[in-house]
């Protein structure tokens, strides 16, 4: 039987069979552009779209929680359609990944979704960390059996740290931490609008020239010291040519010309120079723009001091990275000096980013499909046509989520 992964994000689902060699990558939201009053773009069909300035976005999550489910479907029929996977619904399994302490209410949704209205063959919910665990395990049970993994993923809506016991997450011990990659792209728009050009409605835009410039800082005053200086001496300033959808189809960075002045031509230009990195320093520092929240190295230290202490430095010296802000240059090498810092001489700390951080929870799953046991841990639909949703909340638990 064929199995079908979806990981699905808030700000893209990544999806594909477990025969597949890589995943879709779909944003995972409805759009409509300015220049297209006609047509609404759904999900990956903003490749489509000619102009991308001031798209206007459909959402299906909110702060990290799926809610509208109307947006959902349209991205979901879409995904499962012939254009991209062409689901053959009655001889296929599904894998969904929702958020931990996801609401019960949502969970139920997802199960009535899938099995009332695609008539999946059969479902197993968990959680992105849950199978990145479980794919990191496997990968280093060559290297002797890990007693713990700490599972750090820092997304679209908020970075999760995770602390597992033989694959299973303790889940008194999770660690949410409430900014993630919008709350980045949102900082820069505002910084940016106030200081240079108004982009409040570029948010596209934006989001790539995050990508594309900002890195995180291993040495905040330094840098900031350096971001002072004027014209060669400054080696941390860049200018983003924005994209004009005529000659520019994407934006791109350049260095600033040594003379410190404008560019030439017409084009549109955004000079980036501390934004670089005191937009991702945020991740870290969140209460710098007023958001009460911890920073992610904090939270590590927190999720260690809410587990046995026999247990933390299994827990420290096994640090899985995963999420988009991993791509973010610098993000391990802060992460490992900031977690160093603070933890003991005695324990050890090892950390790895692995080669796309994006997709590895959905490689994972495909991974997963593979385990004996998987069958085990499925619900299939004649299962929910007799038991409802009690079947599902019995083998979809959080603390059970996991294979063992």
């Amino acid at each position: 039987m064929a199995t079908l992964i979806l990981d699905n994000g808030a700000g893209t689902a990544k999806v594909g069979f477990s025969t597949d060699n890589e995943p879709r990558i779909i944003p995972n939201c409805v759009t409509k552009a300015k220049n297209v009053r006609t047509r609404i773009f759904i999900g990956d069909q903003i490749d489509e779209c000619k102009d991308l300035s001031s798209l206007y976005y459909l959402l299906p999550f909110q702060k990290g929680f799926l809610v509208n489910w109307e947006i959902e479907k349209q991205v979901w029929d879409r995904m499962f359609s012939k254009d991209v996977c062409q689901v053959d619904f009655n001889e296929t399994a599904i894998i969904v990944t929702e958020p931990f302490f996801n609401f019960p209410s949502v969970g139920e949704a997802i199960n009535e979704v899938i099995f009332e209205e695609y008539q999946f063959q059969s479902l197993h919910r968990t959680q992105a960390p849950t199978l990145s665990c479980y794919k990191h395990q496997k990968d280093k049970e060559t290297s002797g059996s890990l007693f713990g993994t700490l599972v750090v993923e820092s997304g679209y809506s908020f970075s999760h740290i995770v602390p597992f016991l033989k694959n299973k997450p303790l889940k008194e011990a999770i660690v949410r931490v409430n900014v993630g990659g919008k709350v980045l792209t949102n900082h820069l728009k505002e910084v940016i609008s106030y200081r240079q050009l108004m982009v409040m409605d570029e948010t596209y835009v934006i989001n790539q020239m995050k990508e594309d410039v900002c890195y995180v800082s291993t040495h905040f005053n330094k840098d900031m010291n350096i971001a002072r200086l004027k014209g060669p001496l400054n080696t941390i300033s860049r200018d983003y040519i924005l994209p004009d959808y005529t000659h520019i189809k994407r934006g791109h960075v350049r260095p600033p010309p040594q003379d410190g002045g404008k560019s030439k031509g017409d084009e549109q230009m955004i000079r980036m120079n501390n934004e670089r990195f005191s937009v991702p320093e945020l991740l870290f520092k969140p209460s710098d723009v007023g958001i009460q929240e911890m920073g992610i190295s904090e939270g590590i230290m927190h999720c260690l001091s809410l587990v046995e202490t026999e247990l933390a430095p299994h827990l420290l010296n096994n640090v899985v990275i995963t999420g988009g802000n991993a791509l973010l240059p610098g993000f391990q090498d802060r992460l490992y000096q900031d977690v160093r810092s603070m933890a003991s001489d005695d324990y050890d700390v090892g950390m790895s980013t692995p080669k796309n951080p994006i997709t590895y929870p959905w490689h994972a799953g495909c991974d997963f499909s593979l385990d004996p046991n998987f069958p085990s841990m499925c619900v299939s639909r004649h299962e929910y046509e007799e038991h409802g949703h009690n079947i599902c909340s019995q083998k979809f638990n959080v603390s059970s989520t996991s294979p063992s």
